[in-house]
């Protein structure tokens, strides 16, 4: 790249989250309120719709990665929803284990699964700051 160009960072295009085996990982994000977009067995991925955006959260199956507990710090990927709180309320009636307790951020509050190979998803809402988030 010449010294008189320069590049534009327009946006995320995919979010990916090393995973163990598919299916399973499959299985626990659709209990986590995620849509499968597309799954392509035999590439090893699937994607996970996130609101109406066409770029997601794409899982991608490594040979070999098995069960781990979340490393500490670990990199975060945090989706907005209309309330974390209600969230915390859904998960749990799925049977997902939160990492803690929905707890307050300055635009509202947050809560925090793993999957179980280490990936944290965060569920963070804007209530404090409605202005700031997509559903004013």
């Amino acid at each position: 790249m010449s010294d008189d160009q320069s590049y534009e960072l327009l946006g995320f295009d995919n979010v990916l989250l090393p995973v163990g085996d598919l299916g399973e990982a499959v299985g626990f994000y659709e209990r986590a309120g995620f849509t499968v977009a597309f799954r392509l067995d035999e590439a090893g991925i699937a994607l996970l719709k996130v609101g109406g955006e066409t770029p997601g959260v794409l899982l991608r199956q490594e040979d070999g990665l098995g069960h781990r507990p979340p490393p500490w710090p670990s990199p975060r990927v945090w989706l907005e929803v209309p309330d974390a709180r209600v969230a915390a309320r859904e998960l749990r009636s799925a049977g997902l284990a939160l990492l803690d307790e929905p707890f307050s951020v300055s635009t509202g509050w947050t809560v925090e699964i793993a999957d179980p190979w280490g990936n944290v998803i965060g569920l963070t809402d804007y209530t404090k700051r409605p202005e700031l988030g997509r559903r004013p």
